[in-house]
């Protein structure tokens, strides 16, 4: 599996993940297990891909993270040298 999700794309995902699976303990009766959800962002996030990107040909990882480097504050924007 080729990773298609970026790393601001993960730290999204594992707070929404971490949101949606509070649910769970905070919602009484049979809605609380709609927390559950939250565990679907949280595996996406640890696997780096998300299967719906694949279909919709999305990728959020850019050039910088694959090389290694850090690819905050617009560098994968930067003009290629």
């Amino acid at each position: 599996m080729k990773q298609n999700v970026g790393k601001i794309d993960r730290v999204v995902r594992v707070i929404a993940g971490l949101a949606l699976l509070s649910l769970f303990f905070v919602l009484e009766g049979s809605a609380r297990y709609l927390g559950l959800i939250g565990l679907v962002p949280l595996a996406t996030a640890s696997l780096g891909w998300c299967p719906l990107y694949c279909p919709l040909k999305i990728s959020t990882v850019c050039e910088g993270e694959k090389k290694g480097a850090c690819c905050g504050g617009g560098a994968c924007d930067a003009p290629k040298e």
